[in-house]
């Protein structure tokens, strides 16, 4: 049996109950687990029986443990029993009582998660205006695939900016060189930014063969704490400089990055692709200002510790990333001289955000009852598949059910925002008209009052 008891805002106190079987059990899982570390005369080590040890070293020797072994499924079940959907771990954990051949009465103090007073979701008045793929995206576009494959030829004249140059160099600070500070054959892009503020700069001008010594400062913030802030004297050897080629946009370059014959060809699949790619940018836009004003318009008041988890995981994200490029968190934060509160704090506005959309779309989902058909579940895991480039019978069978629970979540996710765009009222934003008097260019404009 167990009971619940709201004690404060979106916190409840569980007691409940953990059987006499339960903690026997829990008593010698802690003992197998336990015994090698005991000594008792004449028994090997390990070898002792339980009620030799518990008489040797006290009838409670294995409880704590026990109790820890016994607690999360009992917790587990009068959580369930209650429908108590917890968001933290328990707290102020309490024996209530604990009788002989009595099941042992346990209380706990955790937070719930906060109920969601939905505003209104269906229908409401967004403004937002597709995006168009423009000219000048078509030839952004081209352009990065020529500086792609641009090319780098000798020259002989003076360093300019964009210049790939190859240099010797040797810095000290106070006279003294000092480590990281000398290298040879070292190539720079000349306008980077890759080294200190005023290096690359000063590099400019300079020929092949040329020597030079050039002063800098490093930044106060510079990640080396025993060089931030102090002038340097970097003295240089220029041996060659490079200019950017790029190559023609022609139908040869054509030939060269795509399938095509023609630059005309390329240039007009250019345009398809950027097309579908903006197409999908839009209707996640779309979405998203949906859902925005969806979830300004609910109210809810979220424990803190749902957004110290979201940050958490932000964070642990984060990690991740810096594990692919070779770096760690605490490297992180002395190159940007970032501290673990300052970063928290950072995370701690666009993750109240993110729970509140979760708790505020499950919310929705409960309210509209939003389920998925065996057929809508099939074309979910057809995509999937195809994602994967996998036949979906193999893909079916592969699957796991975390990775089922996964796709038929994604699916009620997908089902619930089409229901709720197909449902907003889309307007595009006001055309500005020039004012044609300077009064009225300088009057406020009036605020327009719109549907919610």
């Amino acid at each position: 049996m167990a009971s619940v008891k709201e004690i404060e805002k979106n916190k409840v106190k569980i007691e409940f109950e953990i059987s006499q079987d339960a903690l026997k059990s829990a008593s010698l899982q802690a003992y197998n687990k336990n015994k090698g570390k005991f000594n008792v005369p004449g028994f090997r080590k390990g070898h002792a029986p339980k009620a030799v040890i518990e008489k040797f070293y006290g009838e409670g020797v294995f409880f704590e443990d026990a109790f820890e072994i016994a607690f999360p499924d009992a917790y587990g079940k009068a959580l369930d029993e209650e429908n108590v959907f917890a968001v933290s771990r328990p707290e102020n954990v309490d024996i209530v009582s604990m009788e002989a051949d009595k099941p042992m009465v346990v209380s706990a103090e955790v937070y719930v998660k906060p109920e969601v007073e939905l505003g209104n979701y269906k229908g409401v008045t967004v403004t937002f205006e597709k995006k168009a793929v423009e000219e000048k995206d078509v030839q952004a576009e081209i352009d990065r695939a020529l500086e792609q494959n641009a090319r780098f030829e000798e020259v002989d004249r003076a360093v300019q900016n964009g210049d790939k140059v190859v240099l010797d160099y040797s810095g000290s600070v106070d006279g003294k060189k000092f480590d990281g500070g000398t290298a040879e054959a070292q190539t720079l892009d000349i306008g980077s930014g890759t080294f200190i503020p005023g290096f690359e700069e000063q590099i400019i001008g300079m020929k092949a063969g040329e020597e030079k010594d050039i002063e800098v400062k490093f930044p106060e913030d510079y990640r080396a704490t025993e060089l931030a802030g102090k002038p340097a004297v970097f003295s240089i050897k220029l041996s060659s400089v490079k200019e950017k080629q790029l190559p023609e946009a022609d139908d040869e370059f054509a030939q060269d990055v795509s399938e095509f014959d023609t630059y005309e060809e390329y240039k007009a699949d250019v345009q398809k692709k950027l097309e579908e790619r903006r197409e999908k940018q839009n209707q996640y836009a779309l979405e998203d200002a949906v859902v925005n004003k969806i979830v300004d318009n609910a109210k809810v008041d979220i424990p803190d510790c749902m957004i110290e988890n979201q940050i958490n995981y932000q964070i642990q994200e984060m990690e991740y990333s810096l594990m692919y490029q070779g770096l760690n968190l605490e490297q992180y934060m002395q190159y940007t001289g970032m501290t673990m509160d300052k970063l928290r704090e950072q995370y701690r506005e666009p993750s109240e955000k993110k729970v509140k959309t979760q708790l505020v779309l499950e919310a929705v989902k409960e309210a509209e009852k939003i389920e998925v058909s065996d057929e809508e579940l099939d074309a979910q895991i057809a995509e999937f598949a195809k994602m994967q480039n996998k036949d979906v019978d193999e893909f079916k069978k592969g699957m796991k059910d975390n990775e089922l629970e996964y796709i038929k979540d994604r699916a009620v996710y997908d089902k619930l925002i089409k229901m709720l765009v197909d449902a907003a009222k889309v307007r595009k934003p006001a055309k500005r008209k020039p004012a044609a008097k300077k009064e009225e260019a300088e009057a406020p404009a009036k605020e327009e009052k719109t549907e919610e």
